[in-house]
């Protein structure tokens, strides 16, 4: 079970009634139910505040994976005449990475997304968003059309990984994300990342290097997703809520860290809340971002680039002097 949905199952059910009393209200002649639906709207509001207020890292985690956040083809289909384009011309069709042409607000822009599914059936068909070496292989030819014509490159986040199974290791996963990042550094157009739900690993990497990240707030961004993280250092799945916050994977400790340049607010309740309000806050966002970018030569471009990431992790070297012990 979501820990987030469990959290508000009582708003849930508190918003059941709410409507309930409504349909009410409107069914029903002579009698007026609005004191008690404002009480109630307030009591929400309350519980709303209680709930989302304050939440720690382990619950954004969850958050982030809610089953009703908005996922990469709600924001693609926000696009104007998207075109969708399939396959590797290698392998095969990865439906986990969407991508494809479209227009944002009259920019044309190329666009590349990680797709997970709303039920059982569509996170099997998407692969519950973990991309085969051949999706990151479409996306790479993506990023080349975006090269090639002139177009930004516009990407959203949002997997547990790269997927880890056998043939995808067989068909060469960590080159096929090793070369998008190499082809991503020297991309001569302007790239904007959306880190929407989960950010995790490699596998949100390959299509995360990019001259302005722009990040929701309850999304997360981190080298592996907490239960990996937990394997790994203790040997103990269980631990995953500490390794969430040891990880330092939130939207806030990201945007200290410099490594993401732009957090975009959710309403209270999380981005499922208000689906089309968030989706037009990040494509807004995204357009100021592309207009801001394509004002600069592409030399000046990769090297503001470079820059970016080189200043990622600095750090300062004590040096001892020998003579003073």
């Amino acid at each position: 079970m979501n820990v987030i949905v469990e959290l508000e199952k009582p708003l849930t059910e508190l918003e059941a009634i709410l409507r309930d009393l409504k349909n009410r209200q409107r069914e029903t002649q002579g009698v007026d139910l609005t004191p008690k639906i404002r009480e109630l709207e307030e009591k929400a509001q309350q519980l709303r505040a209680e709930i989302f207020g304050n939440l720690t890292p382990w619950q954004r985690v969850h958050m982030a994976r809610h089953p009703k956040r908005p996922l990469a083809l709600d924001y693609i289909s926000r696009l104007d005449d998207f075109v969708e384009l399939h396959g590797d011309r290698t392998y095969r069709d990865d439906p986990s990475i969407v991508a494809g042409l479209g227009v944002l607000d009259g920019i044309p822009v190329c666009v590349i997304g990680e797709q997970k599914g709303r039920d059982t059936k569509e996170n099997l068909y998407r692969n519950f968003g973990m991309p085969h070496p051949e999706g990151y292989r479409k996306a790479q030819r993506i990023m080349r059309l975006a090269e090639k014509f002139h177009r930004p490159l516009v990407t959203f986040i949002d997997t547990p990984g790269a997927y880890p199974g056998i043939g995808a290791e067989e068909r060469g996963q960590s080159e096929a994300i090793a070369t998008s990042l190499k082809l991503l550094a020297g991309l001569r157009t302007p790239i904007v990342v959306n880190v929407t739900g989960e950010g995790g690993s490699g596998g949100a990497l390959a299509i995360g290097l990019g001259d302005h990240i722009v990040m929701l707030q309850h999304s997360i961004y981190s080298v592996a997703s907490p239960e990996p993280a937990a394997t790994i250092l203790w040997r103990d799945a269980t631990k995953a809520e500490e390794a969430a916050k040891r990880l330092r994977l939130t939207s806030d400790d990201l945007f200290e860290f410099g490594i993401v340049d732009e957090v975009i607010e959710e309403p209270l309740g999380g981005a499922q809340r208000d689906p089309e309000g968030t989706i037009g806050k990040v494509l807004a966002a995204d357009r100021r971002a592309i207009e801001r970018l394509m004002k600069l030569e592409a030399d000046t471009l990769l090297d503001r680039r470079y820059e970016k990431y080189r200043k990622l992790g600095s750090h300062s070297e004590l040096v001892h002097d020998r003579a003073a012990r």
